[in-house]
C-alpha cells in the first residue's frame, strides 16, 4: 500500500479505543476429545461493538498460535502497541464494529488467562503442567462454544480466522453447521505437511532438551527459556518468505561484532530479539500442546476431505497467499476445490504478497475488501 493509499483508508476509520478483558468461566467439567477432562473451564476473552437485540451480528474471531484475545483497541491509553488486528477491527474499518459484534478469546491450551498447562488446577492448587489432557482444534472450538452460549448466541454472523485461527473457523462450519452463518479462513490448511510438522517438532525438541524444561515441572523463574527462544526463532523464519528477509535484511553487518559468534548479521539480530521476546509473553507448555494440536489436525481423516466437508452448509471464503510456504496456497486451494467438488458455495482468491504466512496480520487494500465485501454477501 502506498502512503495516499494508506492515508485514505485511515481517514474513514475510527478505534475501538480502551478495552478490558472478561473471563468465562464454567464450573462444570470440560471433557477433551482425548477422553480426558478439567474440572473447570476458564476462556479470557474481549468484545467490540455492541451485540443487536436479535443477537445476529457477532463475528467471532479466531486467532494464530502465538496470537491472543487482544486482537483490537488498548489497555490503556499510554500503550503503544494495539491488538494483533486493530488495523482489521473497529468502526469503519473491514471488521466494522459500528456493525458488528466481535469477540476474541484466548485459545483453549494457551497462556494469557485460558485453561491450559500453565493453568491452576482447582483440584489441586498446582498448575496442571502435562497433566492437561491432550488437546485438539476441536476441543478449542468446543470451548469457543459454550462462550457463545454464555453471550446468548445462537448463531454467529461469521467466523474469522488466520493460520491456526483458519482451522478453527473450519472446524466451527464442520461441527456447528446451524450456528455459522459464513466464514472466512486465511492462510490455513486442511492439515499439516511432513514439513510443517517436522519444523513443529525440532521447535518442541528445543524445549524439552532444555534443562530448565524439568519434564513440564519448571517453574515461572526457571522455565525453558533458551529452548523456547530457540523454537520461536526457527518458527518465525517460517511465517516470512525469503523475498521479505532479503528485502528488510539481505547480508546488512553490525560493525561491532568482536568475538567468533557475536551478533554479525542485522538477521540474527532481528531473531534473537523474536526468541528473546517471546519468553517473556509465552509459556513453553502451551507451544508444546498446542503445535501438537496443530499436527494432529487432518480434515482428511477419518475418510476423505469431501467426507469431513460433506455437512458444511455456511458459505465460506479462503484466501491463500503467494509467498506462505508453511501454509502453501495449494493446501488452501484443495479446501474450496473439495467444498466445490461438494456443491458447497466457497470461495478462494490468491493475493500475491510478500510477506509470507503472515501475510493476513499485514494491512493490504485487497484484504480488506474481500474480507468486507464477504461480510456482507
Amino acid at each position: 500500500m502506498n502512503d495516499s493509499e494508506q492515508t485514505a483508508q485511515i481517514s474513514e476509520e475510527g478505534e475501538v479505543g480502551i478495552v478490558e478483558y472478561q473471563d468465562f468461566v464454567s464450573t462444570e467439567p470440560f471433557h477433551f476429545e482425548s477422553g480426558g477432562s478439567i474440572p473447570e473451564l476458564r476462556l479470557r476473552y474481549e468484545t467490540y461493538g455492541h451485540l443487536n437485540e436479535a443477537k445476529d451480528n457477532a463475528i467471532l474471531i479466531c486467532h494464530a498460535l502465538t496470537g491472543d484475545h487482544h486482537c483490537a483497541g488498548v489497555y490503556s491509553m499510554d500503550e503503544r502497541k494495539p491488538g494483533w488486528w486493530n488495523f482489521m477491527i473497529g468502526p469503519g474499518k473491514p471488521i466494522n464494529t459500528s456493525e458488528y459484534f466481535v469477540i476474541c478469546s484466548n485459545a483453549l491450551g494457551g497462556c494469557q488467562g485460558s485453561s491450559g498447562p500453565g493453568s491452576i488446577n482447582p483440584e489441586t492448587g498446582k498448575p496442571y503442567n502435562l497433566d492437561f489432557p491432550k488437546l485438539t482444534v476441536r476441543d478449542m472450538v468446543r470451548a469457543q462454544s459454550q462462550l457463545i452460549d454464555s453471550l446468548g448466541i445462537d448463531r454467529l454472523h461469521a467466523v474469522v480466522g488466520g493460520s491456526m485461527g483458519g482451522m478453527q473457523t473450519f472446524q466451527w462450519a464442520i461441527d456447528y453447521p446451524d450456528r455459522v452463518g459464513r466464514y472466512i479462513a486465511l492462510a490455513c490448511a486442511a492439515r499439516h505437511n511432513a514439513q510443517t510438522i517436522a519444523f513443529n517438532d525440532t521447535g518442541r525438541q528445543a524445549i524439552i532438551t532444555d534443562p530448565g524444561w524439568q519434564n513440564g515441572n519448571y517453574t515461572a523463574e526457571n522455565g525453558p527459556d533458551q529452548g523456547l527462544a530457540v523454537a520461536r526463532m526457527m518458527a518465525h523464519i517460517t511465517y516470512l518468505s525469503d523475498v521479505g528477509l532479503e528485502h528488510k535484511f539481505g547480508r546488512k553487518r553490525r560493525a561491532s561484532a568482536k568475538e567468533h559468534f557475536d551478533i554479525e548479521f542485522e538477521v540474527e539480530s532481528y531473531l534473537r530479539y523474536q526468541g528473546q521476546s517471546f519468553v517473556t509473553r509465552f509459556d513453553a507448555n502451551s507451544y508444546l500442546y498446542l503445535t501438537k494440536a496443530l499436527d494432529r489436525f487432518d480434515l482428511h481423516a477419518p475418510e476423505s476431505l469431501d467426507d469431513t466437508l460433506s455437512g458444511v452448509t455456511a458459505p465460506g471464503l479462503v484466501v491463500g497467499f503467494t509467498s506462505d510456504w508453511l501454509y502453501p496456497p495449494q493446501g488452501n486451494r484443495e479446501l474450496v476445490e473439495s467444498l466445490l467438488r461438494l456443491g458447497k458455495d466457497a470461495s478462494y482468491a490468491e493475493l500475491a504478497m510478500d510477506y509470507g504466512h503472515d501475510s493476513f496480520l499485514v494491512r493490504a487494500p485487497k484484504l480488506y475488501d474481500l474480507i468486507r465485501r464477504f461480510l456482507h454477501r
